[in-house]
C-alpha cells in the first residue's frame, strides 16, 4: 500500500485548507448577496443588525453541514452529479436549520424569509458553480467554449480521426464523455446517429445527433468520417449487417462496443471497444439472468469446474466468479490452458475469488478422488470433454476414455462425496440422433447423468445441451480466419450444411441459469435461434476481414467429413420438450421409472461401458462403434466412418 510522504501530506492539507477557505468565502458572499438582492442593494439599519448577529452562526452552521455531506472528501476537478447533489443537500439543510433556529429563538423577529430563500439558492449556485468551473477548466471545456468551433482546440492539438458514433443512448453518452475528457486520444467525434427520430437535432455533451442510421453513407462522406463506432449493445443482427455492409462499401473502419451480455462488471469504456466480429452478426439478445436464484446455489459454495481451461470451461469460471463462491476449483489436464485462466482470474480487477488450479485429467479416478477428498466441492460443472468430431472418428477410444469414462468418474465421486449438492453436465446437440462417435459418447454421458440422478438422492444431476459456440477452440470460425489471413481458399464441407450458433458468454450464462432451475434428471435445451448456413458464415467472415467473397478469397466445397451431418438437432422424436419460465431454456424431463428398473438399466450401462473400455484399450474402432450402437440404437455411423479406424488401416498408418 502506498504511504504518503511528508510533501504529499502537506500538499493534501494545503488543498483542503484552500477548499474550506473558498467555501467559507462563498457562504458569506451568498448570505450578503441575498440581503443585497432582497433589499435592492440598500439594506435597512435594523436588518444590518440582524445580518451582523447571524453572520458567524450562519457560517459555522454551513461549514458543519458541508462537512457532514462530504463536500471536502472529493476532488473538485472530478466534480460529478453526485457531488452537485451533495452541495444541494448541504445548502438546503443548512438554510433550513438557520431559519428553524431563528423561529425557535424568536429573538430576531426582523429576519426576512426572502433572505432565507435567496441564501439557500445562492449558496448552491456559488458553491456548485465553483466546482463545475474547476471541472470545466481541467477538461479543457472552457477553451473549447471560447473557440469558434467547439472542437477547434482539440483538433489543433494534432491530427485527429473523424469519428462517428452510432447510438445516442447510454453507451454512446459514456463513450462521448470519455472522448471529451481525454484530448490526447486521436479522435474528433463529429456526431452521432440514432434510429430514434426524436433525438435528431439534439446535442449530447455538445455533439449533435445528425440523423438515423439510414443516413450513414451520406454523413460519412459529408463529415469526412474515417471510423465508425457502434455503441448499441442491443443492436440486432440486421442492424449490424447493414452498418458493416455500408462501412465496407465506402472503405470506413467499423468498430463496436460489445453486447451487453459480454460485460461481466457492466462497465462500458473506451478500452472495451473492439473490431466487429462474427458473433456480433448473430444478433443474439443479451441473456437475462436470475442473479438472486443463481447466487443462491453458488454464493459461498465450493465450485469445481472440470475442463476449466477450455472455451466453455474458462468462461464458466469467469461467470461463476461473479457470484462470489467460497472457492473456485479449476481442473484441467492442459497445463498451459489451466495457467492462462488462473492468471486471468488472479489479475482481474473485479474478481476477488479464492481459486485453486488443479492439474488433473478426469480419466484419472485416483487423482480425482484425492481432489474431492481434499477440497470437498459442493457444486460441479463438468465441461471436460473431447469435442472435435473428425479427430474422434480417427481416435474413438479417446472418446471412450475421456467423454464416457471421465464423466462416469466425476459422477461416481459426486455420488461418493455427499457435500456435492449439484452436478451439471455440459452436453451438445450432436448427442441427438448422433452420426459421430463424439456425439454418441456425449449421449452416453447424458444417460449416465440421468441414471445417477435416479439412484443418488443427495445430488441434483442435470445436463445442458446446446449447439455450436462461435469462436470456441476447434470450431470452424478460427479455421476460416486462418485461411483468410493466408489469402487461401476458405474450405466449406457442403453448400447446404447448417449449424446452430451462440456466443461463448451466452452459453456459459445459460448453463448457470439452467443449473438453478432443475430438480434432477433434466436435460435442458438452450434456445439456439435459427440455424445458419456455414457458407454464409464464411462469406461474413471474409467481408469482416475487408475482402470480397469469391473475388479476393475463394470458397471451396470439400465434402462432409467423417461423422458430420448436414444439419444438427436439439431434440429427438418422442423426447417431449417442455418450455421453462426462462425464455431461452427448454427442458426434457424423463418419465419416472421404478428404482429397481433404473438400477437394472444402470448396471447394464455400466457393463456396456466396461466392454467399451476393453475395446478402447485394444484400439478397436469398429468394435467401439458397434458397442455404441447397442447402447444408443439411434447412432448410425456411415460406412466411411466405420472404416476410418479399422485395425488394418491404423496398422498401415503405423507402419
Amino acid at each position: 500500500m502506498h504511504e504518503m510522504t511528508g510533501t504529499e501530506t502537506l500538499h493534501t492539507h494545503r488543498n483542503l485548507r484552500l477548499m474550506v477557505v473558498a467555501d467559507a468565502c462563498l457562504f458569506v458572499g451568498a448570505y450578503l448577496a441575498a440581503y443585497l438582492i432582497r433589499f435592492d442593494a440598500v439594506i435597512p439599519a435594523k436588518h444590518v443588525a440582524v445580518l451582523k448577529a447571524t453572520l458567524v452562526p450562519m457560517l459555522l452552521c454551513k461549514m458543519v453541514v458541508a462537512h457532514y455531506f462530504g463536500l471536502y472528501r472529493g476532488m473538485w476537478r472530478y466534480t460529478s452529479l453526485v457531488d452537485l447533489m451533495n452541495v444541494f443537500k448541504a445548502a438546503f439543510v443548512s438554510s433550513l436549520l438557520i431559519y428553524s433556529t431563528v423561529l425557535f429563538l424568536r429573538s430576531l423577529a426582523g429576519f426576512s424569509r426572502g433572505v432565507f430563500l435567496l441564501d439557500g439558492l445562492l449558496t448552491f449556485l456559488f458553491v456548485g458553480g465553483l466546482r463545475v468551473g474547476i471541472r470545466l477548466y481541467f477538461t479543457h471545456t472552457v477553451k473549447r467554449f471560447f473557440a469558434r468551433d467547439f472542437y477547434a482546440v482539440q483538433r489543433s492539438d494534432g491530427p485527429k480521426n473523424n469519428l462517428l458514433i452510432i447510438g445516442a443512448g447510454d453507451a454512446g453518452e459514456v463513450l462521448l464523455r470519455e472522448f471529451r475528457q481525454s484530448p490526447a486520444l486521436s479522435y474528433n467525434v463529429v456526431g452521432l446517429l440514432d434510429d430514434d427520430a426524436t433525438k435528431i437535432g439534439r446535442y449530447i455533451h455538445g455533439t449533435p445527433v445528425l440523423g438515423t442510421i439510414d443516413a450513414l453513407r451520406e454523413i460519412v462522406q459529408l463529415k469526412a468520417v474515417t471510423e465508425v463506432l457502434v455503441a448499441k449493445p442491443t443492436a440486432t443482427a440486421r442492424e449490424m449487417r447493414r452498418i458493416v455492409e455500408v462501412c465496407e462499401a465506402i472503405d470506413v473502419e467499423c468498430r463496436i462496443i460489445p453486447s451487453a451480455g459480454e460485460f461481466i462488471d457492466g462497465n462500458v469504456s473506451i478500452t472495451s471497444v473492439r473490431d466487429v466480429a462474427f458473433e456480433d452478426l448473430l444478433g443474439r439478445e443479451p441473456v437475462k439472468l436470475e442473479t438472486a436464484r443463481i447466487g443462491g446455489y453458488l454464493r459461498g459454495k465450493r465450485v469445481l469446474v472440470t475442463g476449466a481451461g477450455g472455451s466453455i470451461g474458462s468462461e464458466l469460471c469467469r461467470q461463476v466468479a461473479r457470484f462470489e463462491p467460497g472457492a473456485l476449483l479449476l481442473a484441467d489436464r492442459s497445463e498451459s490452458a489451466l495457467y492462462d485462466i488462473e492468471m486471468e482470474l488472479k489479475h482481474h480487477p473485479t474478481f476477488q475469488v479464492n481459486h485453486k488450479p488443479i492439474l488433473v485429467g478426469v480419466q484419472n479416478l485416483r487423482a480425482l478422488r484425492e481432489v474431492f477428498a481434499e477440497f470437498r466441492p459442493e457444486v460441479v460443472f463438468h465441461a471436460a470433454a473431447y469435442k472435435h468430431v473428425p479427430m474422434l472418428e480417427l481416435h474413438p477410444w479417446e472418446a471412450v476414455f475421456n467423454n464416457i469414462v471421465g464423466t462416469k468418474n466425476v459422477l461416481a465421486l459426486s455420488n461418493e462425496f455427499e457435500e456435492v449438492g449439484r452436478f451439471v453436465l455440459v452436453s451438445t446437440d450432436k448427442a441427438v440422433r448422433p452420426t459421430s462417435v463424439m456425439g454418441t459418447s456425449k449421449r452416453v454421458a447424458e444417460l449416465l447423468t440421468q441414471c445417477y440422478d435416479a439412484i443418488n438422492h443427495h445430488t441434483v444431476h442435470q445436463a445442458v445441451r446446446f449447439g455450436n459456440v462461435a469462436g470456441s477452440a476447434g470450431s470452424v470460425i478460427p479455421l476460416f480466419k486462418k485461411q483468410i489471413e493466408k489469402r487461401g481458399a476458405v474450405t466449406v464441407t457442403h453448400p447446404e450444411v447448417t449449424r446452430f450458433f451462440m456466443t461463448i458468454t451466452e452459453a456459459s450464462q445459460l448453463i448457470l441459469q439452467a443449473g438453478a432451475m432443475g430438480s434432477g434428471g433434466e436435460i435442458f435445451i438452450l434456445e439456439m435461434g435459427a440455424p445458419i448456413k456455414i457458407v454464409d458464415l464464411a462469406r461474413d467472415l471474409i467481408r469482416l476481414s475487408g475482402f470480397e467473397p469469391d473475388v479476393d478469397v475463394p470458397i471451396e466445397f470439400i465434402g462432409l467429413r467423417p461423422g458430420e451431418k448436414l444439419y444438427e438437432e436439439l431434440i429427438t422424436d418422442g423426447e417431449g420438450i417442455v418450455p421453462t419460465e426462462h425464455q431461452k431454456i427448454m427442458v426434457l424431463k424423463p418419465e419416472q421409472a421404478p428404482l429397481e428398473a433404473v438400477r437394472e438399466t444402470f448396471d447394464k450401462l455400466s457393463g456396456d461401458i466396461e466392454e467399451l473400455v476393453g475395446l478402447a484399450h485394444a484400439h478397436n474402432g469398429d468394435g467401439i462403434r458397434q458397442k455404441l450402437h447397442q447402447i444408443v440404437p439411434e447412432y448410425a455411423p456411415s460406412a466411411d466412418d466405420q472404416s476410418a479406424t479399422a485395425p488394418g488401416n491404423l496398422g498401415a498408418l503405423r507402419r
